[in-house]
């Protein structure tokens, strides 16, 4: 009997790379699962080749009813609600927690791997990211949904015998989000500003942290996928994961990481920080009231357990990474103006 590979969040930002990563490496007979009512996630998945498409809400359906029972290699589970700012807690515990528990349950008794897309959120404003219940407490309804699934997997997982892997992703940027307004990237956020307007904004400083000087791990959409096929071909190991790069940098490292590749494209030379603030190329707005209290300002992955799972491959660098993501994002704006690229 053929059998499929799973992924949920398919259109979305992570889920069509993966789709796109499987395609690479010959996998073509892929379930993609996700909900078009933003319709214009369908374009992630233009240049990808799955076996199917079906809706989030009809696969669920189809997976309770046996229809999948046999047929399913193995999930990879990106399908969530990401808005850290929803206050709807009904819908976020039965898109997010709920939807997940249903799909542990038919993997663990078809012996199916599900590999599932935690996320750094259920730290909350902790100031230790070791994968440990002492460290957790997550400041808004998106964390806690992912913190509550997490112990389900902790609790029914030492039972299981099929693989289940949670990766607890920090802040991802790269191809693809486009779709996701002002839940993108900040790397995303700053490119649009600077070739809109000419400059770049950060918060002011906040919780003991200068201006622009919050830090998070922020961790590239490849380096993301590398880990999900990486645990996808060692079926034998389970468990939850961190997954960033390890290292805390600065807003503002990414802010000038940003606007030096926009005028490394401009043929530009690059600029310093204090010489791009005192230009008035990066601007510091007043941090919202409405955020104080549910911000995590600083994030850095304790990527120990990763580590001696044996993923071995290094983490791009934020001016890597974002130098990439820039030049990516200028060859698709010239592809739609139907402008070419400076050579």
């Amino acid at each position: 009997m053929s059998t499929y590979h799973v992924v949920t969040g398919a259109a979305g930002f992570i889920g069509s790379n993966l789709v796109r990563a499987l395609n690479r490496a010959g996998v073509d007979r892929i379930i993609a699962v996700d909900n078009l009512r933003n319709a214009d996630k369908f374009v992630n998945l233009v240049d990808c080749e799955i076996a199917d498409y079906v809706d989030k809400n009809d696969f669920l359906e189809q997976l309770v009813a046996g229809a999948f029972d046999g047929v399913i290699e193995a999930v990879l589970h990106q399908g969530a609600c990401s808005d850290t700012t929803r206050r709807n807690g009904r819908y976020m515990m039965q898109n997010n927690y709920r939807y997940s528990a249903t799909l542990l349950d038919h993997c663990r008794e078809n012996d199916v791997p599900l590999i599932y897309a935690s996320s750094a959120a259920v730290y909350g404003g902790g100031s230790e990211f070791r994968e440990e219940r002492c460290n957790e407490g997550p400041l808004n309804v998106y964390g806690y949904s992912k913190f509550l699934f997490d112990q389900i997997v902790r609790r029914r997982g030492r039972a299981a015998d099929c693989q289940v892997v949670g990766l607890r992703y920090f802040n991802v940027y790269g191809p693809g989000e486009a779709h996701k307004g002002r839940m993108a990237s900040v790397a995303s956020h700053l490119f649009q500003q600077y070739r809109s307007q000419g400059e770049v904004r950060l918060f002011e400083g906040c919780d003991g942290y200068g201006n622009g000087e919050q830090q998070r791990d922020f961790v590239h959409v490849d380096d993301v996928v590398a880990v999900n096929l990486f645990f996808l071909e060692h079926p034998e190991r389970s468990g939850i994961f961190n997954l960033g790069t390890g290292r805390a940098r600065t807003f503002n490292d990414v802010a000038l990481a940003t606007v030096n590749a926009c005028r490394a494209a401009e043929g530009r030379s690059a600029k310093t920080l204090s010489e791009l603030v005192a230009e008035g190329g990066l601007r510091y707005i007043p941090f919202p009231d409405d955020l104080r209290g549910r911000y995590q300002s600083h994030t850095q992955a304790d990527i120990g357990a990763l580590r001696r799972a044996g993923y071995a491959r290094d983490f791009v660098s934020v001016e890597d990474g974002v130098r990439s993501y820039v030049d990516w994002m200028l060859e698709r704006d010239a592809q739609s103006s139907g402008r070419a690229l400076p050579p």
